[in-house]
């Protein structure tokens, strides 16, 4: 399959298999612990940003019922009319990831989970240092990652007729990344999936 513009594949693609992909009562799963962790280590009522945010659900619902302020970001016009429907306090923004901006220090906390991999690699790490100045001095970011270096796609997505398109490198450069951005690395996990996994980070700005 010839990718032009693998943005557009990957917003098509989260369009036409979103119901799918997750449902309105879609349980926290393996998110769960994530998200616990996430709130024992930001202070109560915080802000937080979700980069990839789907139709908000687990991540922005669990949130936003702990009494945080959320703000979620996402490529696919269907994913955030959903996530509106089902997190009506939170703010949703239709936008690139790769090229939005917000003010230096306006979030306690980013999560990014399972989308930086459907970024193009080369606008990776710009966004990872952009992450760096939004989050407030102790701030923390929570983000999956490539295991493994692979870029490809599939061209019937969960049987969705649908295609995706993904692209990450491996663990330790993400962990480079992380660092060169100005962010200190607390823990990495692999997080497996199928054959393969991702890679799991904790990382704080100091």
């Amino acid at each position: 399959m010839t990718i032009n513009d693998p943005k557009d594949v990957v917003r098509r693609g989260y369009d036409a298999v979103s119901r799918r992909y997750r449902g309105d009562d879609a349980q926290e799963g393996q998110y769960g612990p994530w998200i616990t962790r996430l709130q024992q280590r930001v202070r109560s009522a915080a802000t937080i940003l979700d980069l990839g945010c789907g139709c908000g659900v687990p991540v922005a619902r669990a949130l936003d019922k702990a009494g945080h302020t959320v703000t979620g970001v996402d490529l696919s016009e269907v994913q955030l009319h959903r996530a509106r429907a089902l997190v009506p306090h939170a703010t949703f923004m239709h936008a690139d990831a790769t090229v939005v901006n917000f003010p230096p220090a306006s979030f306690d906390a980013v999560v990014c989970l399972y989308a930086l991999i459907h970024m193009p690699l080369i606008e990776q790490p710009g966004l990872l240092t952009r992450i760096a100045t939004w989050l407030r001095p102790g701030g923390w970011l929570l983000a999956t990652t490539g295991q493994q270096a692979w870029t490809g796609t599939d061209d019937d997505w969960l049987g969705s007729g649908a295609p995706m398109w993904w692209s990450h490198t491996d663990a330790t450069t993400y962990r480079s990344w992380i660092a060169q951005a100005g962010l200190t690395v607390e823990t990495e996990a692999f997080v497996p999936e199928g054959t393969s996994g991702h890679a799991l980070f904790w990382a704080h700005r100091p």
